[in-house]
């Protein structure tokens, strides 16, 4: 297989785990669960991914790296109207939002982040890069002079992280996504300058 394939097949893998993750949560995407979603044997699965633990790993790193770009680039209110849109467009079928896709994982991760110390341990270096992206980017848009300038910077990313966090748990909860576009609107009004 040449590279492209190979990058390929890996995107598709992950795409197929993230749902199912999302879905059955860790413990319950077992490996038949894993090649059901994926459509993949489990040979091939894991031919690119050593065990069930590296695979979710590489899903919630893939999310992470996604995060990160998008806070670099547009700020992580950027990333709250993207979760929006994405939950607003599967409530608008179904009614309820859609939590197998990217807010799935998010709250995965967040499970096993309590319930996981090795992988809190592993993933504290993913979850400073979005902090890290997150006070860039307002250092970037005070100097810019469109941020409030007396708040520190570090309590504006706080808020902020807050505010997402805030954003996943209403999401989750199935809780309605009407009128969260105005919330987020005031969410990104805090933080810039009057």
């Amino acid at each position: 297989m040449s590279q492209n394939q190979l990058d390929a097949r890996r995107n598709e893998i992950l795409t197929g785990a993230r749902t199912c993750f999302a879905r059955y949560g860790y413990e319950g995407a077992t490996v038949r669960r894993l090649e059901e979603e994926i459509g993949l044997s489990r040979g091939a699965i894991f031919h690119h991914f050593r065990d069930k633990d590296s695979l979710f790993l590489a899903v919630a790193e893939d999310d992470a790296a996604t995060m990160v770009a998008t806070v670099a680039e547009h700020g992580l209110v950027q990333v709250m109207r993207d979760l929006l849109h994405a939950a607003s467009a599967s409530a608008s079928d179904t009614g309820e939002p859609d939590v197998t896709g990217w807010l799935g994982s998010q709250l995965e991760v967040s499970r096993r982040l309590r319930t996981d110390p090795e992988f809190a341990k592993r993933w504290a270096a993913r979850s400073e890069a979005v902090a890290e992206a997150t006070r860039e980017r307002l250092q970037r848009q005070l100097e810019a002079g469109v941020l409030r300038a007396d708040v520190p910077i570090g309590i504006l990313a706080q808020f902020l992280e807050l505010a997402y966090d805030g954003l996943v748990l209403h999401l989750a909860t199935g809780r309605p996504v009407q009128d969260l576009e105005a919330v987020l609107n005031l969410v990104e009004g805090a933080v810039r300058r009057k």
